[in-house]
């Protein structure tokens, strides 16, 4: 793994972006600030689709016109950014807005003045500020203080998600970029298929994890000390509350905005590792995730609202690293733009496929035999991507190189008393018999009779052994 900035660094180095990070908890603020202005000075239904503006317009168009930023900080300024609790500050402020947001937009689901078109907004709005609140918990989820974890927990009582706590950090990082894995997308796996398999299986994933766990510390199952079972109950009691304060009304709205909020985590989950897959070692144990196992991507503003979730390689490799300080990684593939920015495609199986298909085939240097693949598509992806293995024989292809210079040099081959150099005809190679070629692994004096019939030209690797010609002195 090769990051792209040095680990030495000048005594006053200093974050330029610490005050731009504020962007991130200003998310629900501005949405609590839309519903304030419709509630109280212009009760115009438009307000309430902020999010989805935001969303889907705003923070793509400010990518497209801010750019990437492959920086790092400088190792020796990591402790220093770890141990500054302006950050984790920062994390902290997104929670009592978001908590807001949600009440707002209980309380005018409740006030029965809002037109249809205005709730279908305020669903995708306060699912938006609830949905982008679970990279907050993902944040906090990851840190070894027992504060922290706990508020992870709070803030995903919300979105009704409160399992991702478990699944995630004991069960996705485990099984990360593998077919074993339900928040690892396959190539060829539309979003719309992705979404229930994954939504299904991070429940039936936690729910293991935590049975496990708690059988191995002799602890019943159906207990407070079940953490799916704390985290569930945050959201009945906070949905429970609201709906006794509102009225039954409120329910179906906070249902509905909590769906699109995860479905919002899971799209996000849908471009991390689309098609990119762990090899499996001769022990049958997983590689280590490396890198070139996550998705990742440097445009500026989506980093600064994600709390630099786009820098995914680094996460995995090192969960506890806090979001200021993660690295982008050279070695790392890198989506087209932006995760806000490809949404959009992710919604749209063709429009996708067209994106990132040629990307995962790059990636794996045209073998999607590496890649995680759909296992319904797997023949067709095959079919379709995969380079046939092309045997030339330039007396077939290459009707200049004549069928007696090969022939000579099949004869010239046998004179082992003589030494004699052989050329390729398509790009001039030669191969001296009395140097021999050791990159290729045959020292001096290996005689070309000793060669393989199938060994490429190391040059252009278009031509094999038996394609040469004798050189003429």
């Amino acid at each position: 793994m090769a990051s792209t900035d040095s680990t030495t660094t000048l005594p006053d180095w200093h974050d330029g972006k610490r005050y731009l990070w504020l962007l991130s908890p200003a998310i629900p603020v501005l949405a609590v600030s839309f519903l304030l202005i419709y509630l109280f000075i212009w009760p115009w239904p438009g307000l309430l689709w902020g999010g989805p503006f935001l969303v889907y317009g705003l923070i793509p168009f400010a990518d497209w016109v801010v750019g990437a930023d492959t920086s790092n900080p400088p190792e020796s300024a990591v402790p220093q950014l770890e141990s500054d609790t302006y950050y984790r500050l920062i994390v902290y402020a997104y929670i009592p807005t978001q908590y807001l947001a949600t009440i707002l937009g209980a309380w005018l689901v409740a006030s029965g003045g809002v037109p249809l078109w205005g709730l279908v907004g305020l669903v995708f709005s306060v699912g938006a500020v609830n949905g982008i609140a679970i990279n907050t918990a993902h944040e906090l989820g990851h840190k070894k203080t027992r504060v922290e974890r706990w508020l992870a927990k709070v803030t995903l009582a919300p979105v009704a998600y409160g399992h991702f706590f478990v699944e995630h950090n004991k069960g996705h990082h485990k099984n990360v970029a593998t077919p074993e894995d339900p928040a690892s997308s396959r190539m060829g796996e539309s979003f719309w298929a992705f979404l229930p398999r994954t939504m299904i299986g991070s429940v039936k994933s936690a729910w293991q994890i935590e049975a496990q766990r708690l059988q191995r510390c002799n602890q019943p199952l159906w207990s407070l000390k079940n953490e799916n079972l704390q985290s569930w109950l945050m959201t009945v009691a906070l949905f429970g509350l609201l709906t006794l304060w509102l009225g039954w009304a409120v329910l179906p709205f906070l249902l509905l905005q909590a769906f699109y909020g995860a479905s919002l985590l899971e799209v996000i989950n849908y471009m991390e590792h689309y098609g990119l897959l762990r090899q499996k070692k001769p022990d049958g144990r997983y590689e280590r995730c490396e890198p070139r196992h996550s998705w990742n991507s440097n445009h500026i503003v989506t980093n600064l609202f994600l709390y630099q979730l786009q820098r995914h390689s680094d996460h995995h490799a090192n969960p506890t690293r806090r979001f200021q300080a993660l690295r982008h990684f050279d070695d790392s593939p890198q989506l087209p733009s932006g995760y806000a920015s490809m949404l959009i495609p992710a919604y749209l199986p063709f429009v996708w496929y067209q994106k990132m298909d040629p990307l995962v085939v790059e990636h794996y240097k045209g073998d999607l035999t590496q890649a995680n693949l759909q296992p319904s598509k797997r023949e067709a992806l095959l079919e379709k991507w995969q380079r046939p293995v092309v045997s030339y024989r330039s007396a077939d292809s290459e009707p200049d190189v004549r069928q007696s210079d090969i022939e000579a040099a099949r004869q010239a081959e046998q004179e082992i008393e003589t030494t004699h150099q052989f050329q390729c005809p398509n790009c001039g190679y030669t191969y001296d018999e009395r140097h021999g070629d050791e990159k290729e692994g045959f020292p001096a004096g290996t005689r070309w009779l000793q060669i393989p019939d199938d060994w490429p030209c190391p040059d252009c690797a278009v031509r094999e052994k038996i394609d040469f010609v004798l050189k003429q002195h």
